[in-house]
């Protein structure tokens, strides 16, 4: 017998047969130089079958073709870029589309600075492929504009400026490697003010009232992953009630977020260089978010910079 039976062959077996909503599909799609590539290797990772450079007209089939075959197939990721001729600004049409058919899809969008996207261009000697005659800026603004409805329907997004190639890949195969990936699940992302509020930030904690280790000279030099470091910040007046505090918001409204069928939430800390107070406070946070029971974990974009 093959091993991808129908619908029809369950049901005479007295087993439920799957539906469309069993299928785990993954959309990614985003900026030229954001990061897709790495993504889809990412996913293939955790096994996901991806498709690359999928015309958008094609969705729907690849979606019925992946739930009819069954097996490794069941778990799809089809990745769209805007080279494709075929592509259309209509991604939320496609994706209700696939809605109304009965799957359940997931869409990422990778996204990055305008100056780092111009950065990446020009290591590897490319042009970008809507700039046409014009400079690197004015296709990354073309392709803005044609992306901004993808953008703001997207499930999760990926700002890629300041992560490497390794802490994508981790990124994304934690967001859709374990078996929870359907949970709600949580980013807590040090970061520090001084270069720029995170983007895909849904909730924005601000540490800056509690004092600087910097101005400690024997805790200048280390971070806030370090003992000594999150002992100092952590041991501060406030600090406790402000980290109990969010870590209440949160479980507050995880809950409702997971039946409003959000996957994915991004809580921001920040502090003026995301490398003392913000990283001891996202560490803590996220730990007690996991004692809670939720999938959260801690992110530090900015730790490094100085």
């Amino acid at each position: 017998m093959s091993e991808a039976r129908t619908a029809e062959d369950l049901g005479r077996a007295g087993e439920t047969p799957p539906s469309e909503a069993d299928t785990s599909l993954v959309v990614v799609t985003g900026l030229s130089g954001g990061g897709r590539s790495t993504v889809a290797r990412a996913l293939e990772n955790v096994g996901y079958y991806v498709v690359d450079n999928l015309p958008q007209a094609l969705l729907l089939d690849m979606a019925e073709l992946a739930f009819k075959a069954g097996g490794a197939a069941r778990r799809t990721a089809m990745v769209l870029d805007v080279r494709s001729r075929a592509f259309s600004t209509d991604l939320a049409g496609a994706i209700r589309e696939l809605r109304e058919r009965g799957f359940s899809p997931r869409v990422v969008f990778v996204d990055a600075d305008d100056e780092v996207l111009i950065r990446r261009f020009e290591s590897v000697r490319r042009s970008h492929p809507l700039q046409g005659d014009g400079r690197l800026a004015d296709g990354i603004a073309v392709e803005r504009a044609l992306l901004e409805e993808a953008r703001d329907q997207a499930d999760v997004i990926i700002d890629t400026s300041h992560l490497n190639v390794n802490q994508l890949r981790r990124r994304v195969e934690e967001l859709f490697g374990g078996e929870d990936a359907r949970r709600l699940r949580i980013t807590v992302l040090s970061f520090g003010f001084k270069y720029g509020l995170p983007p895909d930030a849904d909730f924005v904690m601000d540490a800056r009232f509690l004092p600087n280790p910097y101005w400690v000279p024997e805790l200048r030099e280390h971070t806030g992953r370090e003992e000594a470091v999150s002992a100092y910040v952590l041991g501060q007046e406030g600090a406790d009630a402000f980290v109990a505090g969010y870590a209440d918001l949160v479980n507050a409204t995880t809950a409702g977020f997971e039946r409003e069928g959000k996957r994915y939430l991004t809580v921001a800390v920040g502090c003026t260089g995301g490398k003392h107070r913000s990283v001891a406070i996202a560490e803590e946070l996220a730990a007690r978010l996991r004692r809670s029971g939720i999938a959260a974990n801690a992110q530090h974009r900015d730790l490094g910079r100085e």
